[in-house]
């Protein structure tokens, strides 16, 4: 026979297939999507049957009905429902038994009432700063299933060991980048405080950013807890970083540079030009940033000491002198920025990648408005990063279009701390 009179069909097309023909069912008679009776729900419970049946054709050694069954010692014994939550919601199954009870199926074993795709669902609702409350409330909208708080918080505790690996995990020993920074949730601890949360993000030589850590700190952003986070993550094996990008906290160069001698300490530019555009009227904005974009886009540190003059000169400089002490206060950290070749000033200034990152973990943290413990905070921002970061996936976590060519230009710089691949 030929091709032409027996075409080969693509899986992908036999699938389009099926569900259009689910599809048209549906539509003909009037079935709903979920719930008892929907269309997901039967062709989930449809799929599992027909799963479990083969697993017990493979238990028993033979297919239902073959003869050669007879007189092994063990047979089909008859099914019992078995419900189950899955992400089409909750399906009741029939569940083959065996005479000799020996059967344990493996896509739904003994005991178990939820699908794995079930319990990923419920952690990413978790991950998205949704309370137990309002996951509870989601499930039984979306899918007809009404979940216990036990049961979200017994599926939300299987992160915590998870977690542990997480933040002990060993490090690679040179970084190009790492970008420290502190964001603030509530916590309840006898009243409702607010405490930093201390985060890493490091850049590592493929040009991808990884969330090195996640600690919660006592009230107040200080230096002395940033040392003891950098001591841990050279613990963990960073030796060397390049450049430590953060904020203008007091203190925080010296523990920098404590932990790595070597390292370039540089204040973000975008942290500098946040705070000084706090200090302005949105209605000057427009004029303020190109007067600020002249001073980190100057060629030299000379040109840079040139224009903040001229802006201190200004009427802007003169109506907001809080911009020009913030620009004078963080010059010794500012100031390395201006000695970087154009592909490493264009890799440590667009931070976009990381901030995002930072922006996705604080509107978690605003979802829940507080937390009852610090290993609850814990989670959920672990959970979020886990949503948002895979390492080493290069094409959701590279941050730099042209990253070679940046690691050409920090070999060339960092002399022979960093090496091009």
């Amino acid at each position: 026979m030929s091709e032409k009179e027996n075409p080969v069909v693509e899986p992908d097309e036999l699938v389009d297939e099926v569900v259009e023909r689910l599809m048209d069912r549906a539509d003909a008679s009037g079935t709903a999507l979920l719930g008892e009776g929907g269309l997901l729900t039967e062709v989930t419970r449809a799929v599992l049957e027909r799963a479990l049946e083969a697993e017990m054709t493979g238990h028993l050694g033979y297919e239902k009905h073959d003869p050669a069954g007879r007189g092994s010692g063990n047979s089909r014994n008859g099914t019992s429902p078995k419900t189950v939550l899955t992400d089409a919601g909750a399906v009741t199954v029939a569940v083959p038994r065996d005479r000799n009870g020996a059967f344990d199926p493996k896509i739904l074993p003994k005991g178990a009432r939820r699908l794995a795709g079930f319990n990923e669902r419920i952690l990413s609702l978790y991950a998205r700063g949704m309370s137990v409350r309002d996951i509870r409330s989601h499930l039984a909208a979306i899918y007809s299933v009404e979940v216990s708080p036990d049961l979200i918080s017994t599926v939300t505790d299987a992160v915590v060991d998870e977690l542990a690996v997480w933040q002990n995990r060993p490090l690679d020993a040179v970084w190009p980048i790492i970008y420290i920074d502190a964001l603030w949730v509530k916590i309840r601890s006898g009243s409702v405080v607010s405490r930093p949360v201390y985060v890493a993000v490091g850049v590592d030589m493929d040009g991808c950013k990884d969330v090195l850590g996640l600690w919660v700190g006592a009230e107040g952003e200080g230096a002395t807890t940033w040392m003891a986070v950098l001591s841990e993550l050279r613990n963990r094996g960073v030796e060397d970083v390049c450049i430590v990008a953060c904020d203008g906290l007091k203190g925080l160069p010296d523990a920098v540079t404590a932990t790595w001698p070597k390292a370039t300490v540089q204040t973000c530019v975008i942290h500098l030009v946040r705070a000084s555009l706090r200090f302005a009227s949105k209605r000057d904005h427009p004029r303020l940033v190109p007067a600020l974009k002249a001073i980190y886009t100057a060629p030299t540190e000379q040109a840079a000491g040139q224009a903040l003059d001229a802006f201190a000169a200004s009427d802007l400089g003169k109506r907001y002198p809080a911009i020009v002490k913030t620009w004078q206060a963080a010059w010794s950290e500012f100031t390395p920025y201006l000695a970087f070749p154009p592909e490493i000033r264009k890799v440590v200034y667009s931070t976009n990648m990381v901030e995002s990152i930072n922006a996705r973990l604080r509107k978690t943290t605003r979802n829940r408005g507080h937390f009852p413990s610090e290993q609850a905070a814990l989670k959920v921002l672990y959970l979020a990063v886990r949503e948002l970061i895979e390492p080493k996936a290069r094409d959701v976590n590279h941050v730099a279009a042209h990253w070679k060519s940046a690691l050409n230009a920090f070999a060339l710089f960092f002399e022979d701390r960093i090496s091009a691949q």
